[in-house]
């Protein structure tokens, strides 16, 4: 999914981009190749480690549904509420100063993870330190985003837009795909000649161990790397100087985002676009590895991870790039509904696995691809209304960074009812539920309001989750 500071107006920092870079004194500037890949790969792992990853090491180490779906559904806050400490990135030292210690800072906190794990009250301190993790995550988003913008030029903002997707794509497999499958092996191996389930939860908690240092030991690296590479940037002179200024800028642009025309019905649109989807988020990887007589599909982590670092990423990435071709082509005005009807009428692939008795693993894959080409082609529709329709204006940047927090919230309490609903329904009931769900989202498209021509809509920024 796309950050809440992905789309920022590359238009507002152009004038100054390079004056910046050139007037550091005593620093050269590394060519983009040798940090903006790495820069994006840093954002991805973070968010999905925290958002997915988290939610799968839990439900092997014996958690049920509806506490993995309420603990880390409520994770998503950092993300949804990060336009609240934004200032903060501006307001005190340079973003290449946030970048790198938020970076090294969750090395720490993921390497803490991975140490409280083998012991007994692992639940709490393990959910403290993800929690940890997620704002800090959430901070390097920021300070990232706004780092690539302050020291490239418009035409290297353009060139470059591809690669961050990518990237960022590519931590997302690292997370969700080779750690998870890793995780399969290490428990595996652990497991040659023990049985019983003392033996299973040893060997899980040994497992998540390794691989979560692993997780650390990168993030590590790449604070490293970019100490070396990352270019400098320099405060803004229109940055808010204290606290005050800074609340007085906030309370204006608040108050001018509520004033824009069809504010409301916009809003309602975001709200329930990704409402059938925050339900499945969560529920959909835990379903694969369910245990079979419980109504799961009793995957392997190591047939999982294939699958979600493989066909899944694929089908997402190449949604991703057909629904925007769409949009470009007709206009979002007149793609918004399709747009709507491909998230979510893919949601019946669950309905169809739930209802297959032992499905091969071809055809789990197939569907599995289909449901995250859906899921891709169609958010594109959400953010490109929160860029074209909702954040053009004076404070563009920050009514993105309003839009997209609130979205947040709606794929944030239904994560959190997932497991609930789950288990009082069953994974095949639940999934047609899912459905129902994704109704209101269609019949928001239909009715979202278009108040800006869509060819008046300047630049595009940083791609990102």
């Amino acid at each position: 999914m796309q950050s809440a500071t992905t789309t920022e107006a590359a238009g507002e920092a152009i004038e100054s981009a390079t004056a910046a870079a050139a007037a550091t004194p005593g620093r050269r500037r590394a060519h983009p190749a040798f940090w903006v890949p790495t820069l994006y790969f840093a954002e991805g792992i973070p968010y999905v480690t925290v958002s997915v990853v988290a939610a799968l090491m839990y439900k092997n180490l014996g958690v049920s549904n509806t506490d993995i779906a309420l603990y880390t559904g409520s994770m998503y806050l950092p993300w949804s509420i990060k336009f609240a400490w934004a200032p903060l990135t501006e307001m005190f030292k340079t973003k290449r100063h946030w970048v790198i210690g938020t970076q090294l800072a969750m090395a720490f906190s993921l390497a803490c993870v991975a140490l409280v794990l083998p012991l007994p009250n692992f639940m709490g301190l393990t959910l403290a330190f993800f929690w940890v993790t997620g704002f800090l995550s959430a901070t390097h988003d920021i300070s990232a985003d706004g780092a690539y913008m302050a020291v490239t030029s418009a035409k290297e903002q353009a060139a470059w837009v591809g690669v961050q997707g990518f990237c960022w794509n590519g931590g997302k497999i690292v997370a969700s795909g080779l750690l998870v499958t890793l995780t399969g092996y290490l428990f595996e191996r652990r497991m040659s000649g023990a049985t019983g389930h003392a033996a299973e939860l040893s060997a899980w908690h040994y497992s998540w161990m390794i691989a979560i240092g692993l997780l650390a030991t990168l993030m590590a690296l790449l604070g490293t790397w970019h100490l070396k590479m990352l270019p400098t940037d320099q405060r803004s002179s229109e940055t808010p100087t204290g606290v005050v200024d800074g609340l007085k800028a906030f309370l204006a642009t608040l108050v001018s985002f509520f004033q824009k025309p069809g504010i409301w019905l916009g809003l309602l649109y975001i709200l329930l676009y990704r409402s059938g989807e925050g339900f499945i988020e969560k529920i959909g990887p835990l379903f694969m590895i369910d245990a079979v007589e419980k109504g799961g599909l009793g995957m392997s982590n190591q047939a999982l991870g294939n699958i979600y670092g493989s066909f899944g990423t694929i089908g997402f990435m190449v949604g991703t790039l057909l629904g925007g071709m769409l949009a470009a082509k007709i206009t979002l005005k007149r793609a918004i509904v399709p747009l709507a009807l491909a998230m979510n009428v893919p949601h019946v692939c669950y309905v169809i696995l739930a209802s297959s008795h032992a499905p091969s693993h071809a055809l789990v894959s197939l569907l599995v691809t289909i449901e995250k080409f859906g899921y891709g082609f169609g958010c594109v529709a959400s953010i490109l209304y929160m860029m074209q329709q909702i954040s053009p204006g004076k404070y563009r940047t920050a009514h993105y960074a309003f839009a997209t927090s609130i979205m947040g919230f709606s794929v944030m309490i239904p994560s959190m009812l997932s497991g609930i609903v789950q288990e009082k329904l069953g994974y095949q009931h639940f999934f047609i539920f899912c459905l129902v769900a994704s109704i209101p989202s269609v019949v928001a498209a239909w009715f979202a309001p278009f108040h800006v021509k869509e060819d008046t809509v300047p630049g595009t920024a940083p791609a990102g989750h």
